[in-house]
């Protein structure tokens, strides 16, 4: 099978746009599973508003299981181009096949744990007594695809990470494109309403699985799906280092989990669902970001890598810069639509004239410092690349905690409302943080790398 990308060889321009662009497309369409998910939701007539406030509610939860597709599947690819890099294929074949067992393994735990402790989980998370009926609905029948989920989501980068980014982009696209066609067929057609929605979602999951293990299953792949030479060692490396970018989307989670509880704290029996209602479009406009961005700055993982692994530091360093040049460019775009054109997306889940007035004012600040986010993203998902765990992770911690302690003091101090200036805070600190280890010490890790190979001179 002819690999697209030489991860060795090309140019790093060339690279890094071949690599970050199916990957920042499939990431975009993705975002598609949720919003297309909640736009229809949101337009169920009457109970509209209700439901999309309970989907919200659920939307950090499922996020959160499926954030163990990015712990296996990002915590293998570094490993993988790492070992390519070194020619040692039979040491990357070996990875793959302990990945896959693992996600299997961990998604089935997670989504039987979920079920059984559904209803605590969401009334703890900022589900009302209005709004739990949706939640539970909708989350019920969701967990049932749990597996296919984890499987398309975290074996697609390992596909990635051996040069087919057109392929995991395409893999990508079939649920999307299914989501998008099942979903008023399940909601309006059949009549199932919120439940409606959460079975176009799995069954288009399912689709997305099987084109993923079909195609990793060819033997002419450079590191394909095999079985056997599992080893807990080689599980406990994947996982340690795929911890930085599990924890990034699991606290990310826990921190849209804390905010909904906060609205409904301080937001009181008056306010508390509207400005749920009013995060959880937020939320999805923040996926629109962030989703893509991760892609650029996750996909490219591969070639950080793979010259590292090889020893060109010096290829690894023209692709650092290209890629915080790639994720800067991408946010500052979507700060100029967020701050002139945000009533175009809001108005896909809401008509009401009060939701779109504060919904547009909550975008324009959440969205204030997506810049420094977006080198935030590169800096950190870069350590990570080559291996960097003990840098990427703090960096991450530092930014999470910045928002936790921004999100619990702003409201408490002034009014519900503040409370989403919290991610504009912790967006220009967190990112200060990072830039400042990234130019004290990328230099000497790449010096070390060098030395370690006897390639220092």
């Amino acid at each position: 099978m002819k690999v697209e990308n030489n991860l060795g060889t090309d140019s790093i321009t060339r690279l890094v746009f071949r690599m970050a662009i199916p990957s920042m497309l499939a990431q975009f369409v993705s975002v598609l599973y949720s919003i297309v998910d909640r736009m229809y939701i949101g337009n169920i007539p009457k109970i509209g508003a209700a439901a999309l406030a309970g989907v919200g509610v659920c939307g950090p939860v499922i996020t959160m299981i499926g954030s163990i597709a990015f712990w296996v599947g990002i915590g293998a690819t570094p490993l993988i181009s790492i070992r390519m890099g070194e020619e040692n294929l039979p040491a990357a074949k070996k990875i793959v096949a302990n990945a896959f067992l693992l996600m299997g393994v961990l998604s089935l735990l997670a989504g039987t744990a979920a079920f059984l402790f559904r209803e605590p989980m969401l009334l703890l998370f900022g589900a009302s007594p209005s709004t739990y009926l949706y939640a539970e609905e909708y989350f019920s029948a969701y967990l049932a695809g749990t597996l296919f989920a984890v499987l398309a989501t975290g074996m697609n980068q390992i596909i990635i990470c051996q040069g087919f980014a057109k392929v995991g982009m395409a893999s990508v696209m079939i649920g999307a494109v299914s989501n998008i066609v099942l979903d008023p067929v399940f909601i309006f057609l059949f009549d199932m309403g919120v439940r409606g929605a959460a079975v176009a979602t799995v069954l288009s999951q399912l689709f997305s699985c099987i084109f993923v293990l079909r195609f990793l299953f060819h033997k002419s792949l450079p590191a394909p799906i095999t079985f056997g030479s599992y080893c807990l060692q080689t599980m406990g490396k994947i996982l340690w280092m795929g911890l930085t970018p599990f924890l990034i989307i699991a606290i990310d989670n826990v921190m849209i989990i804390a905010m909904n509880a906060v609205l409904q704290h301080y937001g009181g029996p008056q306010q508390g669902d509207a400005l749920v209602t009013c995060a959880t479009i937020v939320q999805s406009f923040m996926l629109v970001i962030t989703m893509p961005l991760g892609g650029i700055s996750g996909g490219t993982q591969t070639i950080l890598g793979y010259n590292y692994g090889s020893g060109d530091t010096g290829r690894v360093k023209q692709a650092q810069k290209r890629i915080i040049l790639m994720c800067a460019g991408y946010t500052a775009l979507l700060l100029l639509f967020a701050q002139t054109a945000s009533p175009l997306f809001i108005r896909m889940f809401t008509q009401d004239p009060a939701l779109v007035h504060q919904a547009e004012w909550a975008i324009r600040v959440y969205t204030l410092g997506v810049i420094p986010l977006g080198v935030q993203y590169a800096i950190v998902d870069g350590f990570t690349g080559i291996g960097k765990v003990n840098l990427s992770l703090p960096l991450s911690f530092f930014r999470k905690l910045v928002y936790f302690v921004s999100l619990f003091l702003l409201p408490f101090l002034l009014e519900a409302e503040y409370t989403f200036f919290a991610e504009t805070i912790s967006d220009f600190l967190g990112p200060a943080a990072s830039i400042t280890v990234f130019l004290l010490l990328n230099r000497r890790i790449l010096t070390r790398r060098e030395k370690e190979l006897g390639l220092y001179s």
